[in-house]
């Protein structure tokens, strides 16, 4: 077959996807915002697109959104029709709709089966929205009214889609009934071959200084340090944690941004604010104790997770993030947020330990309780890695199945696109 994959990052979720596509001996090609000159990757031809123009000034802000959507959709059609003239038409595209790209991609190959990569849908009644008391809707009551204008995009592609895929049944289940049905549930993968554990692991902390599995290292990992991942309740976790503990080190991992939901105030970070909230319960000598090691090459984040005596993570219920299934892989002990997302894999006492997201006192009972009991944390971490395995391994279950997906959908007949 002739495969288009569209991604603004790509290769994104399509990282292990488009290189076996390839290895099938389908032709694979990108097109994307990330690259400005042709390129390849692992035999997948990658074309850039160009955006015509930016926003507007002076747009009401749920438009804007919208128009960021239709500006990067507008430009990805341009690259499209140039594909298109030199004599491209693909069977399948493969597509994130996040960003509004393949909205017009049926009108330039009307015979083509759309498959999306269906991440989230927006919905007011959904429990991620206003989950956190402290930090509310800015729109308040108008909250879903601008959800509803969010969801434009995701209406509008459900009209020229044949099927999506997504990875955990809690995104596939905020997608409304009317699209659901067309949604298979099947995860990115992990590759536990590369995602082991290893006692011989050290984690480099600079200055000649390392952390390895001798030592008592309790980890916290996000994307972007934030409420959204629990960043807040991890922080004022940590004065009673560290006490307790005199002998932890506490490995941080993150960037300064956001990745989602409100953003802090002007000229400040979510990491600076609990930062500051916290340190002066924390004397200087526990404080040498806490390390932030900011976003760092994924070998560093292997070590990190290979040396993890206690792995929080702590999340709203959201967006399941590969790095609590690949501290998995990794057997790490695991203490985590009693969220819808992680319940799917973390069943508590047996592949992990579940704390309700609020606890900040409970979360250091368990973490403290972990720590003491080694047997324990064998017990789950073996359980964890094995439910990896088993049910999420890249190479024997995801891949296959994803492939396969790609398969059936090309026999399905195609949408005509909307007029």
């Amino acid at each position: 077959m002739r495969i288009l994959v569209i991604h603004q990052n790509f290769p994104g979720q399509y990282k292990h996807l488009a290189p076996a596509l390839v290895a099938a001996g389908h032709e694979v090609v990108a097109l994307t915002l990330k690259v400005k000159a042709p390129t390849t990757f692992h035999g997948v031809r990658v074309l850039p697109y160009r955006l015509e123009r930016g926003n507007a000034p002076g747009l009401h802000p749920w438009l804007t959104d919208f128009e960021t959507k239709l500006i990067r959709a507008e430009g990805c059609h341009a690259g499209a029709v140039a594909l298109r003239e030199q004599g491209f038409a693909p069977d399948v595209i493969l597509a994130h709709p996040g960003w509004g790209e393949s909205l017009f991609l049926k009108d330039v190959w009307p015979d083509a089966r759309l498959g999306l990569f269906c991440e989230l849908y927006h919905r007011s009644d959904y429990p991620h929205v206003d989950f956190d008391p402290e930090f509310p809707s800015p729109e308040g009551a108008r909250g879903p009214l601008r959800l509803r204008m969010k969801n434009l995009n995701n209406r509008l592609h459900f009209e020229i889609a044949e099927a999506g895929v997504s990875p955990t049944r809690f995104q596939a289940d905020t997608f409304p009934d009317t699209f659901r049905d067309r949604i298979t549930v099947i995860h990115d993968g992990i590759d536990t071959e590369a995602v082991t554990p290893d006692p011989a692991a050290r984690l480099d902390l600079g200055e000649g200084r390392a952390l390895t599995c001798e030592d008592e290292v309790v980890t916290f990992v996000n994307r972007n340090l934030e409420p959204y991942r629990g960043y807040h309740v991890f922080m004022r976790a940590l004065p009673e944690l560290l006490r307790r503990r005199p002998r932890a080190h506490v490995a941080i991992l993150g960037g300064d941004g956001v990745s989602y939901g409100a953003r802090p105030p002007e000229g400040q970070s979510w990491k600076r604010i609990f930062i500051d909230e916290v340190r002066g319960q924390i004397p200087d000598a526990d404080w040498a104790r806490v390390h932030f090691l900011g976003r760092v090459p994924y070998a560093q984040f292997l070590s990190l997770l290979r040396v993890s005596r206690a792995h929080v993570y702590l999340t709203y219920p959201f967006v399941l993030s590969w790095s609590l299934l690949e501290a998995m892989s990794a057997e790490a002990a695991i203490v985590a947020s009693d969220t819808a997302p992680v319940r799917e894999v973390i069943r508590d006492g047996e592949t992990g330990l579940l704390v309700d997201f609020f606890d900040g006192a409970g979360l250091v009972d368990r973490i403290d309780a972990l720590l003491d009991d080694a047997a324990l944390r064998v017990r789950l971490g073996r359980a964890a890695r094995r439910t990896v395995r088993e049910g999420y391994d890249l190479r024997t279950r995801c891949l296959p199945r994803q492939i396969a997906w790609v398969d059936g959908l090309a026999g399905l007949t195609p949408r005509a696109p909307a007029t």
